[in-house]
């Protein structure tokens, strides 16, 4: 007779995850694409902006960023956890709830303000890199594109996403900068809970500027792409719709990534506004034209290594940045016409979808070398991201309600009534956008 302790253990079901006993190199491994989404927000275009709004008003614009940042986590949450659930991107989800021509117009849009976006970059990484090392910045323009269109063609996925964690890491060099300036603690409080503030076109702009660069319809159908990639490199993992035992440790995961993703974006825009309203501003130059001049007017008022570490977050954002601007419209477009796409396949297997990739990096590159003013470039970029941002908004958050598409993991409410915030929200911004230009 097999005495009990001879008979063979039960299977064991994935433990929960749990805040218990997470310490930094288990913290960092469970991080994927919320961390590297999060970290995209603020690229070169999101310097600009963010400078511009610390040398124009100061500490006084740093109350949006409280208010972005529960919002921007609700909508990237309903994003991710509809590539989770159902196994599709989120071109794919909509598709269900848009005619089909709604959706190709709306990607048609998110295609282009993503290749403005990606020139007007690119500009600012190559102006970085003459700023730093010397040289001439359209060699470094070309050189930085090259890099980026060839990780993304030849690298493997595993090892690509893991270059583009690692590189989340060079937005510490913004906070960095935290330390080798005078800051204005007390002004910064106030400008958090009591901003001094007149209602005006410039205030009103600039506030509709935060939000787009902060809450971009890119990074809706980026975060919810690379989770089905995540479903697709592991054999064991599944949609949640399929595996629903395997939905407690996921949905815990992408929520920890997500706010995680979240407030690294959140945390350097703050460290952005308040070194330039602590060193611009402060030195009365309140115009910003690029990232690039942003890192330049530092150099006199915060110090070489000020501008050293501003100008390496210029160049290591936008690397970072590349690829999530040109992977997020092929996923897009590639999804919405059905094609096979995933950076998970070789080019010859998903010829569409790289080809989308490819397009956007050389158009973005022939825009940097175009007379165009790259400020006046993003600023279109942001309203074409401002009105496409609003229905794919809308149609994502009611897919996420849906158990026709959800089944049993149709989001939270609390979440359904911050996601449905943000859309009016990015409404309100676009009209304003209108009114006030």
């Amino acid at each position: 007779m097999t005495s009990l302790s001879e008979l063979p253990s039960p299977p064991r079901a994935p433990r929960p995850i749990t805040w218990k006993g997470w310490r930094g190199a288990a913290v960092f491994k469970q991080l994927g694409p919320g961390l590297i989404t999060g970290a995209a927000d603020d690229d070169p275009s999101g310097i600009a902006t963010y400078s511009q709004a610390g040398a124009q008003f100061g500490y006084n614009m740093l109350w949006s960023m409280a208010l972005t940042y529960p919002l921007m986590s609700a909508v990237q949450l309903v994003s991710a956890q509809i590539g989770r659930v159902t196994g599709r991107g989120l071109a794919q989800n909509l598709k269900n709830v848009l005619p089909k021509w709604a959706v190709l117009g709306l990607v048609a849009l998110l295609f282009i303000a993503n290749t403005i976006n990606i020139g007007a970059n690119l500009a600012a990484m190559g102006a970085a890199g003459s700023l730093a090392i010397g040289g001439p910045s359209s060699l470094y323009t070309v050189a930085l594109a090259g890099v980026s269109l060839t990780l993304q063609l030849f690298i493997s996925y595993e090892s690509y996403a893991a270059y583009l964690k690692w590189l989340t890491l060079v937005l510490l060099a913004y906070v960095a900068v935290l330390f080798v300036v005078e800051i204005d603690w007390a002004a910064v409080g106030s400008g958090f809970v009591a901003p001094k503030l007149t209602l005006s076109g410039d205030t009103v702009t600039m506030v509709v500027a935060i939000f787009g660069t902060t809450i971009s319809p890119y990074l809706l159908f980026w975060q919810s792409s690379q989770e089905v990639e995540e479903i697709e490199r592991k054999d064991e993992d599944k949609p949640l719709r399929k595996a629903p035992e395997q939905a407690d440790r996921q949905l815990q995961r992408i929520r920890l990534d997500t706010f995680v993703g979240m407030a690294v974006s959140n945390i350097v825009a703050i460290a952005i506004i308040i070194s330039t309203a602590a060193t611009l501003h402060a030195s009365g130059k309140t115009e910003i034209g690029s990232a690039a001049d942003a890192a330049e007017a530092l150099r006199p008022v915060a110090g070489d290594f000020a501008f050293e570490l501003f100008s390496l977050g210029i160049i290591g954002t936008g690397l970072l940045s590349l690829p999530v601007l040109a992977g997020s419209a092929a996923y897009a477009l590639g999804e919405a016409q059905g094609w096979k796409c995933g950076l998970e396949n070789k080019p010859w297997e998903a010829a569409g979808f790289y080809s989308v990739i490819a397009a956007a990096t050389v158009l973005g590159v022939g825009i940097s070398f175009t007379p165009i003013d790259p400020m006046k470039a993003l600023f279109w970029s942001a309203v074409v991201n401002g009105f496409v941002a609003v229905p794919v908004m809308a149609a994502m958050m009611w897919v996420g309600s849906q158990r026709d598409s959800m089944g049993r993991f149709v989001t939270d409410r609390f979440v359904r009534i911050l996601g449905w915030g943000a859309t009016l929200v990015m409404a309100a911004a676009a009209a304003s956008m209108a009114v006030f230009r």
